[in-house]
């Protein structure tokens, strides 16, 4: 049985700056990488609003050069995942893909969380080439054009209207013949003068050369009525929710319904002594990359502070 003062699970920003400083403190942490290492912005492109950046970074690179910073203090950080863990007692036990059985004095839970999408393939086929999960992250990026947002909740409408203020026209897809959004939200979308609302209809597919150039919608799918839509746009912008990747700790944390860990009194302190939460697994709110590097930094510190008492 290995033995570890500091196990961090998930590779993200807040997983590597819980990492950079947990091992700038001695506790000498174990990091796992999990399924995505790097996280969600390993599926963008250009990262322009991550401080120290100025010309923008690439998301790849950004993530390599806090995983470098992590490996210079000596975290020990490993491929593969966690895939079940015991918190019925201290030192928590948790156990990797590979069979091998860690135990650990403090855990700090860096998962993040995964877009949802429609399923389409391309979806794949132009990601980071015009479809996005994140309005905040790529809108820049489509000034003065036209774009899509595909939801009918709160988040779609925030969406819809931050990009309002950016792009030319957005059309704001939604599948039902009403949008599930508050009724301020609605109200602010409906007023909009750039956004058009497409009620029933549904997305096909996607088309363009480099790019996403355009969507095939279909109007009132499977009524006498029905009919196919084509739309040029130059973005594609999903609102359709996140799932955060917490399923294996369930048992063990409070949750909100989403799934989101809960946090106690705005800390990174979890109900169990020695567990702590950081990045977007405990953030359905900002969901940003400077935000999860602050969480993961907040976590370490509680974490040393533990170990301390």
């Amino acid at each position: 049985m290995e033995k570890t003062k500091c196990l961090i699970i998930g590779s993200g920003p807040a997983g590597y700056t819980a990492a950079i400083y947990a091992s700038r403190a001695n506790l000498q942490p174990v990091e796992y990488c999990g399924m995505q290492p790097g996280g969600q912005l390993t599926q963008t492109t250009e990262v322009e609003n991550f401080p120290g950046y100025p010309e923008g970074v690439d998301g790849n690179q950004l993530m390599m050069d806090l995983r470098q910073q992590a490996e210079r203090f000596g975290t020990d950080i490993r491929d593969g995942e966690i895939v079940s863990v015991d918190f019925s007692g201290r030192p928590y036990r948790l156990t990797d893909d590979s069979g091998r059985e860690i135990e650990a004095d403090t855990v700090i839970i860096a998962t993040g969380a995964s877009a949802k999408y429609l399923g389409l393939p391309d979806e794949q086929k132009y990601m980071g080439m015009g479809v996005s999960a994140c309005a905040t992250c790529d809108g820049f990026f489509y000034r003065k054009k036209t774009v899509a947002v595909v939801g009918g909740g709160d988040t779609a409408c925030e969406d819809a209207l931050y990009l309002a203020g950016i792009c030319k026209k957005v059309y704001l897809i939604v599948r039902k013949p009403f949008l599930r959004a508050s009724k301020v939200m609605q109200q602010r979308v409906m007023e909009r003068e750039n956004i058009e609302i497409l009620f029933e209809h549904n997305t096909l597919g996607l088309f363009g050369e480099d790019g996403v150039e355009g969507a095939h919608l279909v109007r009132r799918k499977g009524e006498a009525d029905e009919q196919m839509v084509d739309i040029a746009i130059d973005g594609f912008f999903l609102a359709i929710g996140h799932k955060p990747n917490t399923d294996i700790f369930k048992q063990w944390l409070d949750t909100d319904e989403t799934g989101y860990l809960l946090k106690l009194n705005g800390t990174p302190c979890t109900k169990l002594p020695g567990i702590f939460v950081a990045g977007d697994c405990a953030d359905p709110t900002y969901r940003q990359a400077i935000t999860a590097a602050g969480t993961g930094c907040q976590a370490a510190i509680e974490a040393e502070r533990f170990l301390m008492k």
